[in-house]
């Protein structure tokens, strides 16, 4: 079993980070923006810890194993709590749980309900329609999702 620490963004080594979020696996699921260098990944780690500050939102690195993994989070974005976790595909087999701590976060948190956004190029996660109340189509920053409506309590 792979050992899993949930850690600030600003105590993970941003250049390790960088070239993590940039690489070719991760982008394909993610909203298309240029490659981070080493000004736009410290904006966006800044932009990560001020969502982190914010009430109801949790934003951590994640190490497995003494290495960058990804991140994840709830955060806050269109008047509605997210979940989201980008792992790098070396790592995938720690997804659920991942998945299981964020939502156990939402639960601390005192949400009613979490919401994930998953790009169209993604599957269809069957355990996420399962638990789900609703899920649905949505466009997001020219992009089409597909939405996984999750009730926490």
């Amino acid at each position: 079993m792979r050992e899993i620490k949930y850690v600030r963004l600003e105590e993970l080594n941003p250049e390790d980070l960088r070239m993590l979020l940039n690489k070719r696996r991760i982008r394909e699921h993610l909203i298309e923006h240029k490659l981070f260098d080493s000004n736009t990944i410290m904006s966006w780690i800044q932009e990560k810890y001020e969502m982190d500050c914010t009430e109801g939102c949790r934003v951590r690195g994640i190490v497995s194993n003494n290495s960058i993994a990804g991140w994840c989070g709830i955060q806050f974005e269109d008047g509605k709590y997210e979940i989201a976790i980008v792992l790098d595909d070396k790592f995938w087999g720690i997804g659920k749980k991942v998945f299981n701590d964020t939502f156990s976060w939402a639960k601390e948190l005192g949400h009613n309900e979490v919401f994930i956004h998953l790009l169209h190029t993604r599957p269809e996660y069957k355990f996420l329609r399962k638990i789900s109340k609703n899920v649905f189509e949505k466009e997001m920053f020219g992009n089409k999702f597909t939405t996984y409506q999750i009730s926490v309590c």
